[in-house]
Order: C-alpha cells, then sequence, then structure tokens
C-alpha cells in the first residue's frame, strides 16, 4: 500500500565516512537481491550479507530499508535511456521508443512495476523521466487535466502490462506447457461457443505474442492521446474537457 509519508532519502547527504561502503555500492547490491529474490527476499540482513559487511553499517548511509528500495527504484529507472529534447520531432515516435524501453526494463527487474505503482517516484532518474514525457506532451499541445491523465493513462498501461506479463512468465516456463495450456483453454471456449461465441471466435487464447499485443495496445493508448491533442488545440489547448465534473 501507498505510504503516507516521504521518504526521508531524498532530503539527506550521503555520510563521508567508511569508504568501503558507498550507498551507490548499497544500491547495486539491493538492486542484485531484489533481481534474485524480490521484494519480499529484500531485508537489511541479507543485503549486508551480500555487501560483507555488518547490519548496523548501512544505517550510516541509508535510514530504513525503504530508503534502500526508494533507492534501489530510482537506479532501475535510471535504465531507461532517455532520448534528447528535440522540439521539432512528432511526439508519437519518441514515446512509443520510450514506452518500450520501460517495459524491457520492468521485465529485466520483474520487482520494479509494482514499487513504482505504490510509493512516490522522487528521485532524480524518475523525475528526469516524468519531466520528459510530460514535456513532451505538453509541447504536443496537453495541459491541465488532459496533460497529467493521459501521462497516467500511458504509465499504467505500461507498468499493467509488464507487471501481469512478468507474473505469467513466472508461472509459464516451458513454452511447449504453456502452448498445451492456452490450446486447452481455448478448446474450453470453443465446446462453449453458443455461450460465449465472442470469446471463443475473438479471445485469441493461442496468441503468446507479448510484443506484439504491447504494440497494439500502446498504439491504442496513443490514439486516444491524439485524439486529446486534438480537442485541446480545438479549445484553445485550456486542457479542460465538458465532461469533467
Amino acid at each position: 500500500m501507498p505510504r503516507s509519508r516521504l521518504s526521508a532519502v531524498w532530503f539527506t547527504d550521503e555520510p563521508d565516512r567508511k569508504p568501503r561502503l558507498s550507498r551507490e555500492r548499497i544500491v547495486r547490491a539491493a538492486v542484485a537481491l531484489l533481481d534474485a529474490e524480490g521484494v519480499e527476499g529484500l531485508s537489511m540482513r541479507r543485503l549486508a550479507t551480500r555487501l560483507d559487511s555488518g547490519t548496523m553499517s548501512l544505517y550510516e548511509y541509508v535510514s530504513s530499508r525503504e530508503d534502500v528500495v526508494d533507492l534501489a527504484v530510482d537506479a532501475a529507472v535510471a535504465e531507461i535511456e532517455l532520448d534528447g529534447d528535440d522540439e521539432d520531432r512528432h511526439w508519437r515516435e519518441p514515446l512509443t521508443r520510450h514506452m518500450t524501453r520501460g517495459r524491457r526494463v520492468m521485465r529485466r527487474h520483474p520487482w520494479l512495476p509494482a514499487l513504482m505503482a505504490t510509493r512516490p517516484l522522487l528521485g532524480p532518474h524518475a523525475l528526469a523521466r516524468s519531466e520528459w514525457v510530460y514535456a513532451l506532451l505538453h509541447r504536443a499541445g496537453l495541459n491541465g487535466r488532459r496533460l497529467t491523465t493521459a501521462v497516467g493513462a500511458l504509465t499504467y498501461y505500461v507498468q499493467g502490462y509488464a507487471g501481469a506479463e512478468n507474473l505469467w512468465r513466472t508461472r509459464q516456463r516451458d513454452p511447449a506447457a504453456e502452448g498445451e495450456l492456452r490450446r486447452q483453454a481455448q478448446e474450453y471456449l470453443d465446446h462453449r461457443e453458443e455461450r460465449y461465441p465472442t470469446l471463443a471466435r475473438h479471445a485469441g487464447l493461442g496468441d503468446d505474442d507479448f510484443d506484439a499485443s504491447f504494440r497494439l495496445g500502446l498504439e491504442i493508448v496513443l490514439d486516444g492521446i491524439e485524439v486529446q491533442i486534438r480537442a485541446s488545440s480545438r479549445q484553445g489547448g485550456s486542457g479542460a474537457t465538458s465532461s469533467a465534473p
């Protein structure tokens, strides 16, 4: 669940002591531990063991396990490569690249989508990427609620897709077994076509191409944003919508 306070780690400087340790080393080890054991496997004791250090030594650089998590999230987000700020480019292509890179990083670090969705992202790398997306869509013509909602739609789509894909891949590691499961599920629907005709004909349970499905879903989200950009342009860029409560 989201926390009710902001992490203190973003408001404190790293202490200048114990050169064998540093926040950078601690964060690298934390990311590796999260990759190996997930969020539940991250503890200060296990992190200290990985660093060949005493547990209490870690607290000279961070205040809590939550600080470590915040730092690890920001370090992973830093792996999402940023394009330059070329204001002449169309917004769809760079945004598509950015969201595709985001999914790739979330697949590399399966713990990342859930953590990104449940805490304020105030690290420098996360803020830089948020600023880039907001600025790109703002230059395209979105303001106010249209802008924040468009960013939210993109963010939740990528996080949700990557999170669901990660869970599926955790359970389905054998391609042959996955194919058989999909075949059985489709057969189940086929035998009940009279009751579920649309699902039986169009659910496509045999489709295991996550990449193609992600690209198409992203195009659908971007199509919706393009409609809002045109509507914002017609209304003078106010960002207001007639249906807003």
